[in-house]
């Protein structure tokens, strides 16, 4: 296979992988409260990466410097991100969550402003602007409280940002030449256990089934989306970073397309016009030529 074939191969593997996150779990979620689904998923993926970068690869362990590091990635990143995610997911639909997903890049330059202490960019306050209405546009004709509700809405922005933090907290940081497995591995691990506790709180017997829909929906967000599409995400980004960002244009398309296909979500006029806003709010957000990696 040469390098042109085996680059749109990984990407196209890559893309359909990250785009299914959403659908995944809403199947997930028809069978088991939103918690439950986070923390199972967490505890395989978590499982998975660190017995393949310790026990197969034989990678180095954090020490206590990079554990507090990955503490606090692993708070960010998934215990809130991910955590508040799984929640929302529950009043919003598939595509609303796709769409939100492959905006992350316009959600990290708008933190990053800050971060960085620079003055804010006309471009990127647009850019945010116009993916955020275009999650709206999207919503719009199914804000009637079941399919989508404000609060889901809310709380799905809301995890974006915290995502975004810990992308930039990510990069900020020296992790003295530990394996991206390594890290991804702990901080998967740290923010599930931090995450355990409120399972343990909210958790109700009689909605948890732990049936085909839950382990279908979330061994598939174990597996192929927290293992599968970082690896790929990583190959395509150790490659050319620029060209790596050009498939998350195309994750919003897909993971509609999933979500139609799979459970139905509606495809509407509003769906098309939030979509082409969403991409073009990411189009208006790349012209730094930077991108960062999801670490889902």
């Amino acid at each position: 296979m040469n390098k042109k074939s085996s680059w749109l191969i990984t990407g196209l593997l890559f893309t359909i992988l990250w785009s299914s996150a959403a659908t995944a779990t809403k199947i997930a979620l028809q069978d088991a409260q939103p918690l439950v689904v986070a923390v199972c998923r967490f505890g395989i993926a978590a499982a998975m990466m660190l017995f393949i970068a310790h026990v197969l690869l034989k990678k180095q362990l954090p020490a206590r410097k990079e554990l507090k590091q990955l503490a606090v990635y692993g708070l960010l990143n998934i215990t809130i991100y991910l955590g508040m995610y799984v929640i929302s997911m529950k009043e919003v639909t598939a595509s609303v969550g796709a769409l939100t997903i492959a905006a992350s890049p316009v959600f990290i330059s708008f933190l990053s402003v800050f971060y960085l202490k620079k003055p804010i960019s006309p471009r990127v306050l647009l850019a945010l602007f116009i993916c955020i209405c275009g999650f709206v546009v999207v919503a719009w004709p199914l804000l009637d409280g079941v399919s989508v509700t404000i609060r889901g809405l809310v709380l799905l922005i809301v995890s974006m940002f915290s995502y975004s933090a810990g992308t930039i907290y990510f990069s900020s940081k020296k992790w003295e030449g530990l394996h991206l497995l390594t890290i991804n591995g702990w901080q998967t691990l740290l923010g599930g256990l931090f995450l355990l506790p409120f399972m343990m709180l909210t958790y109700k017997n009689e909605v948890n089934h732990f049936s085909g829909h839950f382990w279908t929906g979330t061994l598939w967000l174990a597996i192929p989306v927290s293992v599968g599409a970082v690896w790929l995400w990583l190959k395509l980004i150790q490659q050319d970073t620029v060209k790596a960002g050009l498939w998350l244009f195309l994750c919003p398309i897909f993971g509609i397309i999933i979500a139609a296909v799979l459970i139905k979500d509606t495809l509407s006029l509003f769906t098309l016009i939030g979509v082409a806003m969403v991409l073009g709010g990411l189009a208006l957000s790349y012209y730094d030529k930077k991108v960062s990696a999801p670490m889902e």
